[in-house]
């Protein structure tokens, strides 16, 4: 008998444990009545061995009572299901609405409340929007009271969206930028095209508060110098400020992000003023050649129409000729401003003078 055989032959010996293995599947020699044991013999009778004992005599034509009797018993039943057809990978759930805020300036109050009319949070101020897609274009502190509020506002809702499955992110305004360089570089002169001039004197010209300056913290600003400066979402080019000097920065959206990360990271004062400068310029899209100023900018970076913020509407209408008017009555702000042959969307609804703090949901009508 060998030891660890599947089967035994019809009638030959006991029935010995079974070992699943290859060698299971070869006939025993001794099923053979032909085979070396011959008619009568047994197995462990002493009968010679060959050199093969799989080898059948010359003449040799094999029968069906050659073959080893396999009984049902003797075999492993397996249950094989039918082939079940490869169930698809779940479907990408359709992006939620898509909201913009234009210039906050220290208006938490006037955010929380715009931001609740739209639904976006609730009466404790929590992400209440699911997968809604919230773009902040910029502009969080300074002119109002509680700039740093705003930032740690939007730093939450920016975690509760994530966690919903919207989101809430934001871009970087030249206020960001003028912080940054308040708190890195105070006092220290830059070449400026006016003559010598420095961070903090800027800052505090343009509406900086020191109860902003006293509660930022490293946190904060990580978090701005770590901010985009321009993004496509949906066919819309989302910057913060109405000017094409974004060209001067890269070719591509990916170019202009890196360009103003690695700038911030050189930490080098005349170089941070410069791009600041840059950034503070406006109205490229308002006057004649504007359409084609926007056209420049959706041709290099993507995108059929630009939404901006950092020019207020009252400025773009002309109803307001200066920075220094700012404290005036001005016209009563409904909503964006389109303009530039329907090419731009200005969001900075002048929340800062007579006018309103914009959340607005995209497309226009939405």
């Amino acid at each position: 008998m060998v030891e660890g055989s599947m089967t035994q032959g019809a009638g030959q010996g006991p029935e010995v444990e079974r070992t699943a293995t290859l060698r299971d599947f070869r006939v025993p020699a001794y099923v053979h009545e032909t085979g070396p044991f011959g008619h009568g013999a047994h197995p462990g009778e002493g009968v010679p061995p060959v050199e093969d004992p799989l080898q059948a005599p010359e003449g040799y034509t094999p029968t069906e009572r050659d073959l080893p009797v396999i009984n049902r018993g003797d075999t492993v039943q397996v249950t094989v299901d039918p082939a079940v057809a490869p169930v698809p990978a779940a479907a990408q759930p359709a992006p939620g609405p898509l909201f913009v805020v234009g210039d906050v300036h220290g208006y938490l109050d006037e955010l929380i409340a715009a931001l609740q009319e739209k639904g976006l949070i609730d009466a404790a101020g929590q992400w209440c929007a699911g997968t809604a897609r919230l773009w902040f274009l910029g502009d969080f502190t300074d002119r109002g009271p509680d700039g740093i509020g705003v930032i740690d506002l939007v730093m939450r809702l920016s975690a509760e969206a994530a966690a919903a499955g919207g989101y809430c992110k934001a871009l970087m305004g030249n206020h960001e930028l003028l912080l940054l360089g308040a708190k890195r570089f105070g006092d220290t002169p830059v070449n400026s095209g006016a003559g010598t001039a420095t961070f903090q004197a800027a800052w505090l010209l343009n509406g900086g508060q020191k109860t902003d300056m006293d509660r930022l913290l490293d946190h904060h600003l990580q978090w701005m110098a770590r901010l985009d400066a321009v993004e496509e979402v949906d066919g819309y080019l989302l910057v913060h400020s109405d000017t094409t000097a974004y060209l001067d920065y890269g070719d591509s959206i990916e170019a202009v992000n890196d360009t103003v990360r690695e700038t911030l990271t050189r930490n080098d004062a005349d170089e941070c003023w410069d791009m600041f400068r840059k950034f503070t310029k406006r109205f490229s899209f308002r006057d004649e050649g504007g359409a084609d100023a926007v056209r420049s900018l959706l041709d290099t970076y993507g995108g059929t129409r630009i939404v901006h913020g950092h020019s207020p509407i009252p400025y773009l209408l002309g109803d307001v000729g200066s920075e220094e008017g700012e404290d005036s009555a001005g016209p009563l702000v409904e909503g964006p401003h389109v303009y530039a042959d329907g090419l731009a969307i200005a969001m900075d609804g002048g929340v800062t003078m007579a006018g309103k703090l914009l959340v607005q949901e995209l497309p226009l009508g939405g």
